[in-house]
């Protein structure tokens, strides 16, 4: 068993102030006794354009919201994911999810494979491939309490990519977002379900929440959902955390229960 906790933002585009904000929500989770704290998806920088983040990105080992949360996740000895931050690389923008260890060192990192790129309305459109540059691979890696397995917001309509997380020995998947309020209050809590049950694998989704600077409104609606499809944990709006007591042994009780995984 072990704790695990969801942070919920209202991320800006002032990287320091992103960071104090986050700060004093994993401060409050480690006072929970939080073992794996997640944020959301943009946690260190939201709704700057290509010319922006050129400008105002870095590499990992540079950027400054990264280099304060592993100060933390060195101090307070915990495992944190930053759900995504913004890092450049070869003069390319990613939009990166990265787990640090409780010695402050980057365990591994995933680059969101599925851009979001949608109309949903005449004034409601989003481009996310003409500021980012898509991943290539699937990545896992192992926790003190079992495989993790890594996607990023939008991925979450790709079942095949969770599927193939599962298989590979995934008994969580975190799912970090900052999914729109037009498309959350249709289709959030339905799809987090759905790759539950599917994958009998916890969901941890850390999300964004509120009327950002720039005017686009995300959902928040941070959940923590069993392998069961059972909703453990929910905030549904502001910025706060939840926390809830995992398992890992249920994944893998229900797997072999239903053993759906193991066919194609």
């Amino acid at each position: 068993m072990f704790k695990a906790s969801c942070i919920q933002l209202c991320s800006n585009k002032d990287i320091k102030k992103n960071f104090y904000a986050s700060k004093k929500l994993i401060l409050k989770a480690i006072k929970q006794k939080s073992d794996f704290i997640i944020t959301p998806e943009n946690s260190s920088l939201f709704g700057l354009n290509k010319k922006e983040l050129m400008q105002t990105t870095t590499s990992m080992e540079k950027d400054f919201y990264l280099t304060e949360i592993r100060k933390i996740a060195k101090q307070y000895k915990k495992w944190i994911l930053v759900g995504s931050a913004v890092i450049k690389e070869k003069n390319k923008i990613k939009n990166r999810s990265l787990l640090i260890n409780p010695k402050g060192k980057i365990r591994a990192y995933y680059d969101k494979i599925h851009m979001y790129d949608a109309i949903l309305s005449k004034k409601e459109k989003y481009s996310e491939s003409k500021n980012f540059t898509p991943g290539k691979s699937l990545k896992t890696t192992l926790l003190p309490w079992g495989r993790l397995g890594f996607s990023i917001c939008y991925d979450i309509r790709f079942p095949s990519m969770y599927r193939k997380l599962s298989k590979k020995g995934s008994l969580f998947i975190s799912v970090p977002s900052a999914f729109t309020k037009t498309t959350g209050e249709k289709h959030w809590h339905s799809l987090l379900k759905s790759r539950a049950i599917e994958t009998y694998s916890y969901i941890f989704a850390p999300a964004q929440s509120g009327t950002h600077w720039n005017g686009r409104k995300t959902f928040g609606h941070s959940l923590i959902i069993s392998p069961d499809g059972k909703i453990l944990k929910e905030l549904k709006k502001g910025s706060g955390v939840i926390t809830a007591n995992i398992d890992p042994n249920l994944s893998k009780i229900l797997r072999k229960r239903i053993p759906s995984l193991n066919k194609d």
